[in-house]
């Protein structure tokens, strides 16, 4: 009786064997930022959330919505070819893009490196000093114009400076990606449950690494929405109170 049990438990050993290396990779496959540097990614998306909406409520032009600026680029060409707007339009659009480019630029430049530190090579407190810089100045420049295409520039500056270290999945100055991926995201562990009957205890090792994996980059994304609707939310009271430049 014995013998016969022992084939069936040595074929299951390697395959269970293979199914633990499989679930550790999947685990390695993310690893959540240590809590100081997703807490500075954080209150770089809340001041982005204050700059976009400062902007468009001083000078009625978001600042980082390149996607938004690209297809106005698009709409006001059209309408500029047919008469119905002049150039300005377009002009703006325009340059809201290249601006918002020429801040990511200047990020290559000063950070060549996707490392997290600040002596060396990569001058990260001087990418922080530029883009406080770049903001501060847009808050005492009158016009319309210049003082928004100065924080277009800003919020490229730190969107390249947060994406280059930590890759496409952390964003500052937008939110059309991150609300991507936490959908997608919690679509994938929807589906591991429903197929399980949604029931944890039938979930394999793969399944909950899949599922602790997707669990954390939840944490890590729905912060980024949060303070970002946080840093919109607390600018846009603070515009009230304390207005800008004519």
């Amino acid at each position: 009786m014995t013998q016969q049990v022992q084939p069936a438990q040595c074929e299951s050993s390697p395959n269970t064997k293979k199914m633990k290396e499989k679930a550790a990779q999947i685990r390695k496959s993310f690893q959540r930022p240590k809590f100081w540097v997703m807490g500075f990614g954080w209150c770089l998306a809340a001041c982005a959330g204050a700059a976009n909406v400062i902007a468009f409520k001083s000078w009625n032009l978001y600042a980082s919505h390149v996607t938004g600026s690209t297809s106005e680029m698009a709409f006001r060409l059209e309408g500029y070819h047919q008469g119905e707007y002049g150039s300005e339009s377009l002009k703006e659009a325009s340059l809201l893009v290249f601006s918002f480019l020429c801040g990511a630029y200047a990020c290559g430049l000063l950070i060549d490196k996707n490392q997290v530190h600040f002596m060396g090579k990569a001058f990260y407190g001087l990418a922080l000093i530029l883009n406080s810089s770049l903001l501060v100045t847009a808050a005492f420049i009158p016009g319309r114009l210049l003082p928004v295409c100065l924080v277009a520039a800003a919020c490229g500056l730190q969107n390249a400076m947060c994406t280059s270290h930590f890759g496409a999945i952390i964003r500052t100055t937008h939110v059309t990606g991150t609300v991507t991926d936490i959908g997608s995201t919690l679509g994938r562990i929807s589906m591991i449950y429903i197929r399980k009957g949604c029931r944890c205890s039938k979930l394999d090792d793969v399944e909950r690494a899949e599922v602790g994996v997707d669990a954390r980059k939840l944490g890590v994304l729905f912060g980024l929405w949060s303070f970002y609707f946080m840093g919109g939310l607390f600018g846009v009271y603070m515009e009230n109170i304390i207005p800008g430049p004519p």
